[in-house]
């Protein structure tokens, strides 16, 4: 497990534009799971960070100098941005946003990468049909939420599964989730098998282990899994064995998916378009959960492994 000894902030000269480049002033930072496995050097979708150099994520800011014809002087911008409080980046590497159309965080949360991975991840993989039982598992989470949402949206009966009695009433009193299961609290695979009389037929992993076991030993003929993320297991010091599901998916004709929502990105138009109709209409609600200060960067960060936020995870770093 990371800890705050592993961050460090330095003092920096405001970056200079070269031409075609856009200075944005940091209002908003993204803090995401996937990053901790960037925090190892090992082969994975994406190169790690490296040592001494800024953490990159999303980010949505303020464009406050610009030496491209794109953009201008106080657009709002998101783009994959450096944990710095200005960056120089280049125009194609951002994306302008309209805070007419929903607040501006949106663009990090249910009309960012999360919606996105939620929408491709469950209608692309899985295609949910009306009447199915979905289970996902992180459901409090930003692409948890979404996932929900969805699934709900597609007429399917939905059984969320968090780590607080908190996150589960937001799941049910907000969301509409028919049931909901504390995994800290509950024996999982009983309050499953209790929550899913006619089985499985989608399972949305975010969080791998135990939890995931417990839903596929409960997968219907034809089911499938969907496999977004483990975060139970990015800090594990050595590898986790536990059920193999290769017979589970043969005697049950399933299948099993992993994904990377950037392997969506020729279809990014498609899913914020939907996800905005929804929104629009009132059928999507959001939940975050905001750190002020820039310097609490870290701690926002860490705080995503002790599962203390409800839907997305951001810092607010300036106004």
């Amino acid at each position: 497990m990371p800890t705050t000894d592993n961050f460090r902030i330095e003092d920096t000269d405001v970056p200079q534009l070269n031409d075609g480049e856009v200075l944005v002033r940091t209002l908003y930072l993204s803090v995401d799971p996937y990053m901790r496995s960037r925090m190892n050097d090992r082969k994975s979708y994406v190169p790690p960070f490296k040592l001494n150099e800024p953490i990159v994520g999303g980010a949505v800011g303020e464009v406050v100098e610009s030496r491209s014809p794109s953009f201008t002087k106080g657009d709002i911008v998101t783009g994959m941005l450096s944990w710095r409080l200005y960056s120089a980046a280049k125009a194609e590497e951002l994306h302008k946003i309209d805070p007419k159309i929903a607040p501006i965080t949106t663009a990090l949360n249910i009309l960012g990468i999360p919606g996105l991975t939620a929408y491709f991840g469950l209608l692309d993989i899985c295609n949910p049909q009306p009447d199915e039982t979905v289970v996902v598992s992180g459901a409090a989470g930003a692409v948890g939420t979404a996932v929900c949402q969805i699934a709900k949206i597609k007429g399917c009966r939905v059984v969320g599964i968090a780590g607080s009695d908190d996150k589960n009433a937001y799941l049910k009193n907000e969301l509409q989730v028919d049931a909901t299961i504390n995994y800290k609290t509950e024996d999982v695979r009983q309050a499953l098998a209790n929550a899913c009389p006619k089985g499985v037929d989608v399972y949305f992993d975010n969080v791998g282990g135990d939890v995931s076991d417990a839903a596929l030993l409960l997968i219907n003929k034809g089911a499938r899994i969907s496999i977004c993320g483990q975060i139970s297991m990015y800090n594990l010091e050595r590898m986790d064995v536990g059920l193999r599901p290769q017979p589970l998916l043969l005697v049950n004709s399933a299948m099993m998916k992993g994904f990377i929502v950037i392997d969506y990105a020729p279809r990014f138009a498609e899913g914020v378009t939907q996800l905005g109709k929804w929104l629009a209409a009132g059928k999507l609600k959001y939940a975050e959960n905001i750190v002020e200060g820039f310097e609490n960067a870290p701690r926002a960060f860490l705080g995503l492994f002790a599962g203390e936020n409800l839907g997305k995870q951001l810092v607010k770093v300036a106004e």
